[in-house]
């Protein structure tokens, strides 16, 4: 890795470092943006690796209490100390990352723009431990890099990069944790706070395998989600592994994952009079079909948001395969934990996502902030029927999925008591086993096609889900509900 870094870095300049004939363009406008997604650094004790020739070790010093900037090229280190050396806290090491030793609990932010595309998946996993050590408990660790496959154009004999799937990384960094001392049922671990795109690389290069993390350490159970330490490596894991959701494809329809697919987003997107150019938060996009279609034949711009990194990585790749340049973006995050301006989007949209989420009514509220005077809130959900009722088959179902439901009802009091007005809780139970019994006919007419891509077992496995649903809903106890409401302007 010397010898190609002192190949493509003869004189250290931008351009080198970014690997990139269009460097100084690219750089004006993803600096700024790199450095809106970081945690406040305000008088923090960052640690910066793979800093090269300093692109963000002045911007970080301006504001943390002291920076460490580590890179392993010497010529790199001593360019940054020429043009940060006036910064009197930081401090500039020439160090190799993955034998690199530093103390436990120091830093508050770990940050680096491409480090782990040059390591190897041994060294990665060994990067993902130190840093966990390194940093304070509620500490952050942001790092960019490049997935999928090449994005700079500048010419380059050998390439020893590894462009991984974002999955691979969130798999990685999840599957680290250290003990706590004198404490046997937790440990510390990484919790994700987001995985996104670089907008300026869709913008310049119509590029979206640019992405940024930032993951928190944090005091978790082992097994506190269903054998898990996260809900999101639970999800990961379960119920959206990614070959399950390319099988749910094949039953709710191309490019969907919820109920009804695109032939229920037809029937209620037209009840949001989506403008050209409004924004959209679609919360629990799935693979994004549903966002494609409001960015194709409304002009909106969406944003989606999932927690499983399987559904955005499949929604990445579809959105790479789109013949239009369409205002869509993909992140991972957990919409409980993520926060956006206030008044930022004009709709925020949701299909079958929420009756995974425990706390409803906060973040209906913070919905409600998001949106601007006027704003529409859309959401169709997994309801129950009343909770005396339930069937023990039902409540092991909710149990295993972990789900957390509410009647119609009760779903539509929670938005109005978020501070929604006209708010319309409807019971669509009907239309869910019409809809049920319609992708079940057509999952039956298309299994030969089915078993060139899954098994028979898999087939089952749907088969069965979907009988199951009939069933519950039949008994009283599963019902579906379409909730509408506005934000007062």
């Amino acid at each position: 890795m010397v010898d190609y870094w002192k190949s493509h870095s003869k004189i250290a300049s931008l351009e080198e470092m970014m690997l990139d004939t269009n460097a100084e363009t690219l750089d004006h406008e993803e600096k700024p943006e790199i450095l809106s997604m970081l945690p406040d650094i305000t008088d923090k004790n960052v640690l910066e690796l793979g800093a090269g020739i300093g692109r963000f070790t002045g911007n970080l010093a301006a504001k943390a209490s002291h920076v460490t900037a580590v890179d392993f090229m010497e010529s790199f280190i001593e360019k940054n100390r020429k043009i940060n050396g006036h910064h009197k806290n930081a401090e500039f090491l020439q160090a190799d990352v993955t034998e690199m030793e530093l103390p436990e609990n120091k830093y508050d932010v770990v940050f680096s723009n491409w480090l782990m595309m040059y390591l190897a998946d041994d060294e990665v996993l060994q990067l993902a431990e130190n840093v966990l050590s390194w940093l304070k408990e509620d500490g952050f660790f942001f790092f960019r890099e490049s997935c999928f496959h090449q994005s700079g154009d500048k010419k380059r004999d050998v390439n020893p990069s590894f462009y991984r799937s974002p999955s691979l990384y969130n798999a990685l960094f999840q599957s680290v944790s250290e003990p706590i001392e004198g404490e046997k049922n937790t440990v510390m671990g990484f919790d994700v706070v987001y995985t996104k795109s670089v907008q300026s690389y869709i913008k310049l290069k119509h590029n979206q395998n640019q992405l940024c993390w930032l993951v928190q350490k944090k005091r978790m159970a082992p097994s506190s989600h269903h054998g898990y330490k996260t809900f999101q490596a639970f999800l990961d894991n379960q119920q959206y592994s990614r070959k399950a959701v390319l099988s749910y494809e094949k039953i709710f329809g191309n490019g969907y994952i919820s109920t009804g697919g695109h032939v229920t987003t037809k029937e209620f997107v037209p009840m949001l009079n989506l403008q050209p150019g409004q924004k959209v938060i679609d919360v629990g996009c799935g693979i994004g079909g549903g966002d494609f279609y409001m960015a194709k034949d409304y002009g909106a711009n969406v944003l989606g948001v999932d927690l499983s990194c399987n559904v955005i990585e499949i929604a990445m790749e579809r959105s790479s395969q789109q013949k239009e340049d369409l205002k869509v973006q993909f992140e991972v995050s957990d919409i409980t934990k993520r926060d956006f301006p206030e008044s930022m989007f004009d709709v925020v949209y949701s299909r079958d996502t929420i009756l995974h989420i425990p706390d409803k009514l906060t973040l209906f509220k913070q919905c409600l902030k998001w949106t601007k005077p006027g704003g529409k809130l859309l959401i169709s959900d997994y309801c129950c029927g009343p909770v005396e009722k339930h069937s023990d088959n039902f409540k092991s179902y909710v149990a295993q999925r972990g789900y957390v439901l509410y009647t119609p009802q009760e779903y539509g009091k929670l938005i109005e008591a978020a501070g929604y007005v006209n708010v319309k809780a409807e019971d669509r139970t009907k239309q869910f086993i019409e809809v049920l019994e319609s992708e079940k006919k057509r999952l039956t007419e298309n299994k030969e096609q089915f078993l060139k891509d899954f098994t028979e077992e898999d087939f089952k496995v749907l088969l069965d889900g979907w009988n199951s649903k009939l069933k519950r809903c039949a008994a009283g106890d599963q019902r579906w509900g379409l909730f509408y409401a506005e934000k007062a302007k």
